[in-house]
């Protein structure tokens, strides 16, 4: 390298005649560099900084020495500028007037190597020799010249760094980082300036547009590489806009298209509902419609093409006279089909109606009479009937309605709340009662709730009633974590989970097919499903309609009629004769612990989900995945619904959160390991776990039910079902009887060791079935062929734990030190040698 002075500049060799050289300490720091010795490289630097006269200009002598220089990864150049800027920040010295005659010949000397240098100088340039004031001309050609050679985030960065934005085309600047969906560096592009900030709204809003072709816009920047178009649909787009125009403050009259494209989604939405699932009754889909399409001609003639894909023009004529629909934007042939059925009038809908009266005798209907139905809607009326709903010792049905979203971003608001006792049910008018928020029907309602869920003498029955509660919450913030006061409560899904676990032969488990949650669960006991088209009917209009009014009363009073005949012939269902502990919501605990009521319940909806569940479950957390055939809409209603907590990745992560709220969604590492995601989760929420939680749950199937086997009956059950040789003429194999081991106390420890011992029951000869012994009574296979032959044999092994929901086998092993090594930044602090006790590790291999 040439290390004279290629400027010829005479005060430079001055420089270098009184104080130390520049070059000399730039060959010195070249060295250093070459060992990688970073610690005496700095402190050589840092001498050499304070022997130079002028460090500033010793820094552009340095830089000018190099000029050109575009090596790959960290240059010495941008460490040294780098230094240089720490160095005078810890320096006492003053630096040179902002205006002064020596600055501006620093920063033209400065300006000059920026344009000839790495990217990675600009920011220590800009600060040393404060470049925003500098003459900008010659940095505005310089970010031109970048943006004409194709070098368009460097363009960006440099304009972002020096403040040049508000002399910069911003659309010119924008256009080829979005079409690469390099989005963030262009929200910090505009970042501070507002009028910029609109501009680049209505840029990305005109992209929204219906029919318009992104790669048109692309095909005008042939030099931009690495394209993303497909981040930049008018779905996927639509959603970017609306985020910033919120985050911004803009009016929407700026983004009209990206709204548009929202309500259309939003149309696709119920379009499928109405016509494929046939969920949604005509009454309530017309309902939503109207309040979708309103009077935009562009949704009126996008409708009318929807309608006619999803039917056939009679079923899309109807749809649009139901709708008002103009009928010059509908096609000839549904066009033609209106006029015809104007003509015809509604002769039809007395047959409709005889219809309708036969399909309700399929459904549950509620069993009191219709006065029994009271609508509360004043401070008066909760004190009429305060008395009724408060009784205590009595059981209750609580449910909640609220209007469904299907604009991503809204949040659903509860408009109901459902209380059904014996004989009566009140429907408690949350918006009429909410208003004015301090007013004396709000306190009433507030206080009502909270004695109601807090009083433990009444029995709280629902179905997913933490996810309804928490509802309530965000809706009235004097209920605020109201679902953590809940005494004497029993939910009913979790109930339904053990019913479905045990493959339980109902009653008409052959006719539920289609239907879930609380339909199926009535139409398993009750023998008639819960007929649920008006849950997503419109529950803010006022006044409700009668089939609203009714549908919400049996909504709540079923919940009775299920809890009655459950208690009433348990082992009908495959239930246990006290339920109560797996029936009550779970909101325990521990001091100090921040723990949102759904964490113990996660649902994992995005890949890594195996590990991460598995991990999770490994530490006793209800974690739950998504079938292969679930969508992020499911993994949205189950958390609605069992007040689960969603931990996903990627881009679905801003969708579901918008759906169910920021606390109730978290967006996991994709880079990290499934432990260390599982870490992550728990410290999150600041939850801390046992030993006692390790492997309460099975990892492969998330069941906490376990069957306890002695090593003898596993060798006889091995034997049975032909996995092992059998027994030996000698030793207590040969004499043991084949009967199984009944309920009794446990071995003796063996002496000078420790050994788990879960809570849970002995495997009992009624357990299993005569013809297939490795099949328990529920139907469940016994996965012995994952039990290795020699485990049978290992010194001090006296248990093993069998799973009564997908039969994989678990025994004392090393695993639990293992885990507890790995998740010890997680655990309560770690028992005594003592009181450690060796978890069962699973047949496969660890996670």
């Amino acid at each position: 390298m040439d290390l004279g002075d290629p400027t010829g500049d005479p005060a430079a060799g001055e420089r270098r005649r009184t104080g130390q050289d520049p070059l000399l300490l730039l060959q010195a720091l070249q060295t250093l560099w070459s060992t990688r010795e970073r610690q005496q490289l700095r402190e050589e630097a840092w001498r050499g900084f304070a022997a130079l006269d002028d460090p500033l200009a010793g820094l552009l002598d340095m830089l000018e020495s190099c000029r050109g220089r575009r090596g790959e990864g960290p240059s010495l150049e941008a460490w040294i500028s780098h230094q240089l800027q720490c160095w005078l920040q810890a320096q006492p010295r003053p630096s040179p007037a902002q205006h002064s005659l020596r600055l501006k010949q620093l920063q033209a000397r400065a300006v000059r190597v920026l344009t000839e240098s790495s990217p990675s100088l600009v920011a220590p340039l800009a600060s040393i020799f404060q470049l925003q004031d500098a003459d900008r001309s010659c940095l505005l050609v310089h970010v031109h010249r970048l943006h004409h050679e194709g070098r368009f985030r460097e363009a960006v960065m440099l304009g972002t760094t020096l403040k040049l934005q508000p002399e910069l085309d911003v659309e010119k600047m924008s256009i080829p980082l979005l079409l690469q969906d390099k989005v963030g560096l262009v929200e910090r592009y505009v970042a501070g300036f507002p009028d910029l900030q609109r501009r680049l709204l209505a840029l990305m809003d005109s992209w929204c547009q219906p029919g318009f072709d992104i790669r048109d816009v692309a095909r005008q920047y042939p030099e931009v590489t690495s394209l993303r178009l497909e981040k930049l649909s008018p779905k996927v787009l639509s959603r970017q806009v609306l985020r910033l125009q919120e985050r911004y403050g803009v009016a929407p009259a700026v983004c009209p298209n990206a709204a548009i494209q929202q309500r259309l989604a939003a149309l696709r939405h119920l379009c499928h509902k109405r016509f494929v699932e046939k969920s949604l009754s005509q009454e309530n889909w017309t309902d939503h419609v109207q309040g979708l399409v309103g009077q935009s001609p562009c949704l009126q003639e996008q409708l009318s093409q929807l309608l006619v894909s999803h039917g056939d023009p009679v079923t899309a004529a109807q749809c649009a006279m139901d709708l008002s629909l103009p009928e010059e934007r509908l096609p000839a042939a549904v066009a033609v089909e209106l006029h015809r059925l104007r003509l015809q009038g509604r002769a039809t809908e007395a047959d409709s109606r005889l219809e309708v009266k036969d399909m309700k005798d399929q459904y549950y209907q509620l069993p009191i009479p219709r006065e029994n139905v009271h609508l509360l809607a004043s401070w008066e009326d909760l004190t009429r009937h305060e008395g009724a709903l408060l009784q205590r010792h009595q059981v209750v049905g609580v449910d909640l309605e609220w209007t469904p979203v299907f604009v991503a971003g809204g949040r659903p608001r509860p408009s109901l709340l459902q209380v059904a006792v014996e004989g009566h049910v009140f429907l408690l008018d949350i918006l009429a009662l909410s208003q004015p928020p301090t007013g004396q029907g709000a306190q009433a309602f507030s206080r009502l709730v909270a004695q109601l869920l807090s009083d433990p003498s009444i029995t709280k029955l629902g179905y997913g009633m933490v996810g309804d509660l928490q509802k309530l919450g965000t809706s009235c913030p004097t209920l605020a974590h109201v679902e953590k006061q809940i005494l004497g409560g029993i939910d009913l899904l979790l109930v339904h989970r053990q019913m479905r676990v045990a493959n339980m032969p109902a009653p008409g488990v052959d006719r539920a097919r289609g239907l879930k949650g609380l339909s199926l669960l009535v139409q398993q006991v009750l023998g008639t499903a819960l007929d649920k088209t008006q849950q997503l009917s419109n529950w803010d209009r006022r006044p409700l309609c009668e089939k609203q009014l009714i549908y919400a009363a049996a909504d709540a009073y079923c919940l009775l009629e299920v809890h009655q005949a459950l208690c009433r012939e348990p082992a009908r269902f495959h239930l246990s004769e006290d339920l109560a502990g797996s029936r009550r919501p779970r909101h325990r605990e521990r001091p100090g612990a921040r723990k949102p009521p759904g964490l113990p319940k996660a649902s994992a909806s995005a890949a890594p989900r195996q590990g991460l569940a598995r991990s999770l479950r490994c530490l006793g957390v209800d974690a739950r995945m998504l079938g292969d055939g679930e969508d992020h809409r499911r993994a949205a209603e189950v958390a609605r619904q069992e007040g689960r907590i969603i931990l996903t990745s990627g881009q679905p992560f801003h969708k579901l959160r918008a759906q169910v709220g920021a606390g109730r969604c978290l967006s996991v590492d994709c880079s990290l390991k499934a432990q260390q995601q599982a870490k992550a989760v728990l410290k999150h929420f600041n939850v801390r776990v046992t030993h006692a939680d390790i492997f309460s749950r099975c990892q492969a199937c998330n069941c906490d039910q376990y069957l306890k086997v002695s090593r003898d009956i596993m060798k006889q059950l091995m034997w049975l079902s032909g996995h092992q040789e059998g027994p030996r003429s000698s030793g207590d194999e040969a004499t043991q009887s084949q009967e199984v081991q009944e309920p009794g106390p446990a071995p003796d420890a063996a002496p000078g060791g420790c050994t788990y011992d879960r809570p849970c029951r002995w495997l009992q000869t009624a357990d299993l079935r005569a013809e297939t012994p490795d099949m328990l009574a529920n139907g469940t296979r016994l996965q012995l062929a994952g039990v290795p032959v020699g485990v049978l044999r290992t010194p001090g092994l006296r248990y093993f734990y069998c799973c009564t929901r997908c039969g994989k086998v678990f025994w004392d092993g090393s695993h639990l030190g293992r885990v507890a090594t790995h998740f010890r930044d997680v655990l309560e602090s770690t028992p005594s040698h003592c009181e450690l006790s060796p978890a069962p590790s699973p047949a496969s291999s660890p996670f």
